[in-house]
This record gives C-alpha cells, structure tokens and sequence, in this order.
C-alpha cells in the first residue's frame, strides 16, 4: 500500500511541472516514484531539465530519458519535488534519510518552488519521532559529537540518543560529498528554529536535516486520496 501511495501522491505533483522548466529532483523511495512518472512524460515529448540532488538519483534519471545540468550551469531553478521524512506544523519538515540532505536544502534553496511529495504516514503533529540526520565532517569527529550531544541536552526529552549512520555493510554510511551522518533522535522537537541554530554554530556541522520555510506545498496521499497542504 505504502508504495501505491507514494506513487499517488508523486503523480499528484506532477501538475506542478511544465515544459521549458529546469526542475530539482529528489532523492529517496518517494523522489524515485516521481523521477519514473517524470520519465514517462519526457518519453511522451515533455521537454524539461533536471538538478538531481544525488548520484542515485542521477543515474536514474539517465535511464529515464531525462536530461539533466547542475547548479553551476543552471544556478536558479524553477521547482524542486523532493520527499520528506517528516511534514510538521507550517510544512516544516527532516530529511535525509536517503542521506542527501545537504545536495538537497541546497537544491531546494536554489529553486523559486519546492513543492514535497509523501504518504501520510509522514504527516505528524510536531517533528522528532523520525531521527534528525546531521552531515558532518570527518575532521574533529569526536568532538563534533560532543557538541551535539551538548545542544541534545537542551533540546531532547530525557535526553535523545545520537547514533552513528552505518551503511548496509556495517561501515560508516558517506554521504555524496564524503561526509558522515550522525541520526539525533529527539523524540520530539518543540523549538526547531532554535535548533537549527545551535547546531548551525558547531563548525564541524555541515547541515542538517531541519528544512524550514523551504516547503511551500505538500501532496500528502492517503487511502482516501491525494490531500495538498499549502505553506
């Protein structure tokens, strides 16, 4: 079910895009649902051009006809569709559970539109539940870590846990861009802007998964059918 309905909620987004756009595309289950729709439409004679936001989803993209530039080449873009963890209050949202977040916030900053794509299963009263992905550097580990667990102690209930992102081999999982992701599992997180402050004040943090007052709609799909939340 859940498959059908990201599929749903990703066809749903599709209205968004129209032709001569230059569109972000995201990555995750859900991103991948709509880079396949996307294809579709480009084999039909939709002319558009794609920024993936990581290199899953560039080669998916490839297979699917759909031609693609980068940010350099194109440095301001018309929409991003994109998926998402979480969707909290005023389209706040976490992701990068794909572990792309920091190609992705980048992408969709550069873009004029980011619109998120979901089943409903990812709509919640206020975020947290899901863990909070933060990119960081390899240099300073350890001490990066402290900082952060320093910033959870003020910010999680009984504390949160913060655990090491490992890849399907038992290695540390490397993002794209070489870095490591620490998972910070909050619970609940009531003051998300006063989080991603601190954290954005700990220089081993590249990014984190906290995109606020980027989403400006969400297609939500559910058994009873695709629901929009606007920003």
């Amino acid at each position: 079910m859940s498959d059908n309905l990201k599929r749903d909620a990703a066809a749903a987004a599709l209205g968004e895009v129209r032709a001569g756009m230059t569109v972000g595309l995201g990555t995750g289950s859900t991103a991948k649902e709509l880079v396949l729709l996307l294809g579709e439409r480009v084999r039909a004679g939709l002319s558009i051009v794609g920024v993936p936001t990581s290199e899953v989803t560039a080669a998916l993209a490839k297979e699917q006809g759909i031609a693609l530039t980068t940010l350099d080449e194109q440095p301001r873009l018309d929409l991003t569709i994109d998926g998402a963890d979480e969707i909290g209050p005023a389209l706040s949202l976490i992701k990068g559970g794909g572990g792309a977040l920091l190609r992705e916030k980048i992408v969709a900053a550069a873009s004029a539109r980011m619109v998120v794509i979901a089943d409903a299963s990812k709509a919640v009263p206020a975020l947290g539940r899901f863990g909070l992905p933060i990119e960081v550097n390899r240099f300073g580990f350890a001490a990066t870590r402290l900082a952060i667990e320093a910033i959870m102690a003020g910010h999680a209930a009984a504390g949160g846990e913060l655990r090491l992102r490992q890849s399907p081999v038992g290695q540390p999982f490397v993002t794209d861009g070489g870095h490591l992701i620490l998972d910070a599992f909050f619970g609940r997180i009531s003051r998300p802007e006063a989080l991603s402050a601190a954290l954005h004040e700990v220089p081993g943090v590249v990014e984190h998964g906290l995109f606020l007052g980027l989403c400006k709609r969400a297609y939500v799909a559910g058994p009873d059918g695709v629901t929009i939340i606007d920003a």
